[in-house]
């Protein structure tokens, strides 16, 4: 019995935390991503004809196959025609990438 409660307790400890990292990371993504990549990252259209880029859906393959430092990177430091997101940084693009992983196709 106390190893299935070590067990037990020892998946909670790994789970609750990632639980309130994507909670969080979604409140990120919904106040400072979403107008760029969309409620589901899939990408605003309007957007991506405008910076003349092809936005890649959050989710795919390609995406999800960057590393999270990768992805904070991007989010923190800018990437191609991303501009830095100034008011995301730290603890908070940790989420918004706990977030991002969420959205795996």
């Amino acid at each position: 019995m106390k190893t299935i409660t070590k067990v037990i307790t020892g998946f909670l400890a790994v789970i609750l935390p990632l639980a309130a990292d994507t909670a969080a990371g979604k409140a990120v993504y919904e106040k400072s991503c979403k107008s760029c990549h969309g409620p589901d990252g899939a990408g605003n259209p309007a957007v991506a004809k405008m910076m003349k880029v092809e936005m890649k859906h959050l989710g795919s393959k390609e995406v999800q196959a960057k590393s999270d430092d990768d992805l904070k990177a991007a989010v923190t430091k800018g990437v191609g025609k991303m501009k830095p997101v100034a008011s995301v940084s730290g603890d908070q693009a940790a989420a918004v990438v706990a977030f991002l992983r969420t959205l795996k196709q």
